[in-house]
């Protein structure tokens, strides 16, 4: 099942696609892909891997919190801060940003912060699970709320391709920590795009997450809530983004593996999970 014809609420052709932050997903091929493709593109991506790789290497230690709803993330300290600056905005946007351009696709690395963006609101505290008690935890994550569109759409217009990645600004311009899958959802519910897809470390949405070869084809909306509820950890929070991106309106979400030798062509042309 192809993708539908991709134009965002001003009438640019476009896709979104989120990239996710593990070290197997292929990069060359991607931007190999991005360059065939007619229409603009907006990418989003993920470094974790690079992230935890600094953090091992700088001895600074990750606390990794669940929220009361049930919900992993790491605490975002002002050390991990400085290693998102370093791994995010750093190293894994550059690379990419030089991947494309070596393919001749006008690529532009920003993050959140970058003429704001992506701006969101501060968190207040973040209700974690300590055994059986429930702590307040504060930290410098927030929830992406509003899209500088006039920019994107300036750079969509001239032929650039926005690489775009965490951290966002917070509403006095201090820079958070957020989800990138989040900031996806905002992304499409800006621009009204009726493609997103989520390039992973696997197959597709795995119907059992310990054999690769069980990924589902197909996925209606009430299918991905129902698997969302049963989810655990950090994976809850990409399904509910997910969810988040269905509501917005009309929209052909592909799940698909980034490790492919050509893994966006390969999700536009059905493989991996489709949900619509």
């Amino acid at each position: 099942m192809g993708a539908p014809a991709l134009w965002d609420a001003e009438g640019l052709p476009v896709v979104i696609v989120k990239v996710g932050g593990g070290k197997g997903l292929n990069l060359e091929g991607l931007a190999e892909d991005v360059a065939r493709l007619d229409e603009g593109v907006l990418i989003v991506h993920g470094a974790n891997a690079w992230r935890d790789e600094l953090a091992e290497r700088l001895g600074v230690r990750l606390e990794v919190l669940t929220s009361a709803s049930g919900y992993a993330s790491v605490l975002s300290d002002e050390p991990l801060m400085e290693l998102m600056l370093m791994a995010y905005a750093g190293l894994r946007n550059k690379r990419l940003v030089e991947a494309l351009l070596r393919r001749g696709v006008r690529a532009v690395g920003l993050t959140g912060l970058d003429g704001a963006v992506i701006r969101g609101r501060r968190n207040a505290a973040i209700r974690a699970r300590e055994g059986d008690r429930i702590v307040l935890k504060r930290d410098l994550s927030g929830k992406p709320r509003e899209v500088n569109a006039a920019l994107l759409h300036l750079l969509l217009a001239a032929g650039y391709t926005p690489v775009l990645t965490v951290p966002i600004a917070d509403e006095n311009g201090f820079a958070v920590n957020s989800e990138n899958d989040e900031v996806v959802a905002l992304l499409q519910e800006t621009f009204r795009a009726r493609c997103v897809v989520h390039l992973i470390e696997a197959e597709g949405f795995l119907a059992d997450r310990s054999d690769p070869a069980s990924a589902i084809a197909s996925l209606s909306r009430d299918e991905l809530a129902r698997l969302e509820a049963d989810a655990p950890g950090r994976f809850r929070r990409k399904l509910r983004a997910i969810l988040r991106t269905l509501e917005a309106g009309p929209v052909w979400v592909a799940i698909a593996d980034g490790r492919a030798p050509h893994p966006l062509e390969g999700a536009l042309s059905g493989k991996g999970t489709v949900i619509q």
